[in-house]
């Protein structure tokens, strides 16, 4: 069987735009939390404003700006400062001029009434707020101590804290009621005080500005005065260290003779680098020697290879010998054709080449030594200007050393020199310039008598609580719709699922009506016209022929669809059908207390095979047949889903024009998922204001996944403030003849 819809439940709904009926329609939806809101904010904001005591403010306005006199005892480059004013504004909220404040007027003993109010006892009642705040925290203080101090007697650091006097309670308040604000592209500052004193307040208007000036004053002295002290004890500081720096480098140069240091500094470079041209070329002298001779010891048994070496080459001694050697040989050659070897000429001529050759070999002996000679020479040559050369280094690294500490004693010296001529300069500028004034200040104009309190705005904190509790119940009533995941309009169902709306059932709880007997006794009433409705729907659900064997079910339980099955089969009934009801619930069966049917025998014990096929009882004075569930089974999924069920469902569907199965919610057990397959649609029934998306989207989910075909959903409970015209609109039609 193919599902009547294609969407697929995994995928985002497509959000809609909101239009401004959507709006209007959210806030008539939630109209008491508006209404409430409103008007507990109103009334609270009403009750607040006649009850608040009046408060009247004075004002005064002063003139700050920089001086800048051109006395020439110091100049200065004032460039614009857009947080000077904002400065001077934090200085006159200060709690220094607040007890200046106090002083001037005498605010804590003379005046002290005005401010603090005294108990029957005659203590302020701030005062005994104040003790009993500071006694909470000794308490607290004592039970956080550990037995240690309590053994001993040691002070907790809560017990410690002393309580404020009333000067400094006053000042407080006079910090309170004090508001400093610059006027815009001006140097003028406007000063207010509000009281519920109007003389206090022109009072202390004055006062705060006066105490502004002192103030000044003695931040200047202060400042100038701890100015002067520092720079002379620094002064004094660093004079110690410029002439203790001076005797240092004067004894470092005496010691390290530093005096001829340049002349130093320009021979030793020299001198290291003739060292190294000599080094090298010593290098490269031994290098060629030691070439050489191995290049002998590699031939040192064959003469005449030794004499292709060019040293041995270019000896005018070897030349000679070679000379006479070939001759006594062209000798030895020509005797030997005439004579024999033991001739006495042959003999001689034969000790003369040996002579020759032994001269040979000591001429090559004496040249091999001269070379290792020469070789043991450059050696000794290049040790001899390697430590030259290391010593003239460390003499030219250790000259270097003494010259950089020499810089830098030299640099801290007139480090120090400078540091001290300038504070030097500067105790002279400061002792110049100490009494003069670096802010002026002028009273542009002095505070008045306020005529009428400035607060309570009575006009505009009623409308400003209106306004704010009609923003505020709006508020609250979009967040608690936003927060809402609930069904509650037809139109949500079908634009997010996209499955027909049979029909909407109004919520008649609260009402001490039954609405299974509605339909039965009240039959033109708008809740008989309802289900009149999802009849015409399901009726033409189909082309061909509307469904026959309907399954009822919901999400959860308490959803209303007994009461839909109940009146849904009455209605079919009155169009001249016959319906047959099968209480598949046999878990919490409830259809037979419904119609009045006596429910021991029934569905269960048939599927059992306890009881014949006599279990349809006609229901008194209606069209109406039902299968009672009978006694509850230990296992009713199993019943329900076996042929002998399908079976029933298709003999029934035969005999009846209409058959209508109660089942349990889809989101409690599977026996619905188990019956869906068996019959022509599901109908699923959704309780307004309780069902919410997400447990409808896994219910239609697990239908779609057997591919049950679900004719559509039947909202049950809707609020009135919940309908839409769509299904709403013939009410006011109805509503003669349900009264």
């Amino acid at each position: 069987m193919q599902n009547s819809y294609q969407r697929e439940y995994h995928e985002e709904p497509e959000e809609r735009e909101m239009h401004l009926r959507d709006y209007l329609a959210v806030i008539r939806k939630r109209r008491t939390v508006v209404l409430i809101v409103l008007g507990l904010i109103f009334f609270s904001t009403v009750i607040a404003t006649f009850t608040a005591t009046p408060i009247y403010t004075a004002a005064s306005q002063v003139l700050i700006e920089r001086n800048r006199s051109n006395s020439g005892l110091e100049y200065q480059s004032y460039a614009y400062e857009p947080e000077f004013l904002d400065t001077q504004t934090e200085i006159i909220r200060s709690a220094n001029v607040a007890r200046k404040v106090v002083a001037r007027l005498k605010l804590a003993t003379q005046y002290r009434h005005y401010f603090l109010e005294d108990d029957k006892n005659g203590l302020s009642l701030i005062g005994t707020v104040r003790k009993a705040f500071s006694g909470m925290i000794a308490g607290i203080g004592s039970f956080f101590a550990g037995d240690d101090d309590r053994k001993t007697g040691s002070k907790d650091i809560f017990e410690t804290v002393l309580p404020k006097s009333d000067e400094e309670i006053i000042a407080g308040i006079i910090q309170g009621g004090l508001s400093v604000k610059p006027l815009k592209n001006t140097k003028i500052v406007t000063i207010t005080y509000a009281d519920k004193n109007p003389a206090v307040a022109k009072l202390v208007a004055d006062a705060v500005v006066q105490a502004y000036i002192d103030e000044l004053l003695e931040i200047k002295l202060a400042t100038s005065n701890y100015s002067l002290k520092w720079m002379n004890s620094k002064a004094a500081e660093e004079r110690d260290k410029l002439e203790k720096s001076e005797r240092d480098l004067q004894s470092y140069m005496r010691e390290n003779d530093l005096v001829t240091v340049e002349n130093k500094l320009t021979v030793l470079p020299q001198k290291l680098s003739e060292v190294g041209v000599q080094l090298s070329k010593a290098e490269t002298e031994e290098k060629e020697l030691q070439d050489l001779l191995e290049q002998i010891n590699a031939v040192i048994d064959s003469p005449d290879r030794l004499e292709t070496i060019q040293t041995f080459a270019a000896s005018e001694v070897l030349k000679g010998i070679r000379e006479r050697i070939y001759k006594a040989n062209q000798n030895i050659q020509d005797l030997s054709k005439k004579f024999g070897r033991k001739h006495p000429m042959m003999v001689k001529a034969n000790d003369e080449l040996r002579i020759l050759r032994e001269e040979r070999r000591f001429e090559i002996d004496r040249i091999v030594s001269s070379v290792k000679n020469s070789l043991a020479l450059a050696s000794s040559k290049k040790k001899s200007l390697d430590e030259l050369l290391a010593s003239t280094k460390l003499e030219v690294l250790n000259l270097n050393e003494r010259f950089v500490q020499y810089s830098i004693m030299k640099r801290e010296v007139d480090s120090n020199r400078l540091v001290y001529d300038t504070l030097q300069a500067g105790i002279k500028k400061e002792g110049v310039t100490e009494q003069s004034q670096s802010i002026n200040v002028w009273v542009v104009k002095p505070a008045e008598l306020p005529g009428a309190p400035t607060k309570p705005n009575k006009k505009r904190n009623i409308l400003i609580g209106l306004i704010l509790g009609l923003c505020s119940g709006v508020g609250l009533a979009f967040f608690i719709d936003y927060l809402d995941n609930t069904i509650r309009q037809p139109k949500e169902l079908e634009e997010r699922f996209g499955l027909t709306v049979l029909g909407a059932v109004d919520d008649m709880r609260g009402d001490g009506q039954d609405i299974e007997s509605f339909i039965k006794l009240q039959p033109l009433s708008p809740t008989a016209e309802s289900y009149r409705l999802i009849r015409t729907s399901l009726l033409l659900s189909s082309a061909e022929h509307p469904p026959k064997t309907l399954l009822v079910t919901s999400m959860e339980a308490q959803d209303g669809k007994s009461s839909t099955t109940v009146n849904l089969a009455r209605t079919l009934a009155q169009g001249g059908n016959s319906v047959l009801v099968i209480d598949c619930d046999l878990r919490r069966p409830r259809m037979h207390s419904l119609l009045g049917m006596d429910n021991s025998v029934g569905l269960s014990r048939f599927l059992a095979g306890n009881c014949g096929p006599d279990i349809i009882f006609k229901i008194q004075d209606e069209a109406i047949s039902l299968i009672p569930s009978g006694p509850v089974p230990p296992d009713p999924a199993e019943l329900l889903g076996s042929k002998k069920m399908k079976d029933l469902i298709d003999q029934m569907n035969g005999q009846f024009d209409f058959v209508l199965l109660d089942s349990p919610p889809i989101q409690s057990v599977t026996d619905s998922l188990a019956l869906s397959r068996f019959v022509s649609g599901t109908i699923l029934v959704v309780r307004a204001g309780k069902t919410t998306f997400e447990v409808l989207e896994g219910g239609l989910k697990k239908l779609g996944d057997i591919n049950s075909r679900v004719l559509g959903f039947v909202l049950n409970g809707i609020k009135q403030q919940d309908a839409g015209k769509h299904y709403y609109g013939y009410h006011s039609y109805y509503a003669r003849d349900d009264d």
